[in-house]
């Protein structure tokens, strides 16, 4: 579902029927708006976003914002209406909270063009900039220390320089890093990575990670499961201040 498209037309009171006598289409055409990737033509995305006294780009970004992969858009929409967010990485640093150079070097040998990887790690980037609007969502995020000291092809100024970022986002006041000792053992992270959303609604959805593209879950008893591990991962990570010492330790260690 497009969660920016549903957050927008609650803040505003419209139901699908009255922004579509709004707008001037069918009740039926106003709803397909709401699944993902279906987006209206220039002048009626103007008329709906005028309507709801939103900016286009923030319920339908455009083109040129939509490049990642399609099956990750639906993630991208809701990620940016949540009002919280709890995620759990084990083998990167967190897309939010990666440098472009980093990004890149997370899609070197996949068989991509110049041009996909350059749409694809700036696509990355651009979601970063949730964390520092007016009104950002609590992050919190649990990271597998090793995460730290794993190389990228070689390049220590590039990890010196992720970790330091990692370090800054860190201490954003909507910000919460947690990081996993590596001399924690057997855990449930390693199951592999997920981030669950809040939505302004009340309404939930989370994002599990894997070689193949993600699964988007909304059922309660799959959030469920996910809530369960979550504070079982969350209970072997390290305190925040501690983590932060732990970041600047990895930084310093890349010099």
């Amino acid at each position: 579902m497009n969660q920016a498209l549903r957050a927008a037309m609650a803040e505003a009171g419209h139901t699908v029927e009255s922004l579509a006598a709004k707008v001037g289409v069918d009740p039926k055409t106003a709803g397909r708006w709401l699944v993902p990737g279906r987006v209206p033509h220039p002048r009626t995305r103007a008329r709906a976003a005028e309507a709801l006294g939103r900016e286009v780009e923030d319920i339908w970004p455009d083109t040129s914002r939509r490049r990642g992969p399609s099956w990750f858009r639906q993630w991208a929409d809701i990620e940016r209406v949540a009002i919280a967010l709890r995620s759990f990485q084990l083998a990167w640093v967190p897309g939010l909270f990666q440098t472009e150079a980093y990004a890149r070097a997370t899609l070197a040998g996949e068989a991509l063009t110049a041009e996909e990887v350059d749409h694809l790690a700036m696509s990355r980037i651009n979601r970063q900039s949730i964390l520092r609007r007016e009104r950002p969502p609590l992050l919190i995020a649990v990271i597998d220390a090793g995460v730290l000291y794993r190389s990228a092809y070689g390049d220590r100024a590039l990890m010196r320089e992720q970790c330091e970022y990692l370090a800054n986002c860190a201490e954003l006041p909507s910000v919460q890093v947690h990081m996993v000792p590596t001399s924690v053992g057997m855990y449930p992270g390693l199951g592999g990575p997920f981030t669950v959303a809040d939505l302004p609604e009340g309404g939930r959805a989370a994002h599990v990670d894997g070689q193949a593209p993600a699964q988007i879950l909304e059922k309660p008893m799959e959030i469920a499961t996910l809530d369960r591990r979550w504070e079982r991962i969350r209970g072997e990570a390290l305190p925040r201040a501690q983590s932060l010492d732990l970041i600047r330790e990895a930084a310093a260690s890349w010099t």
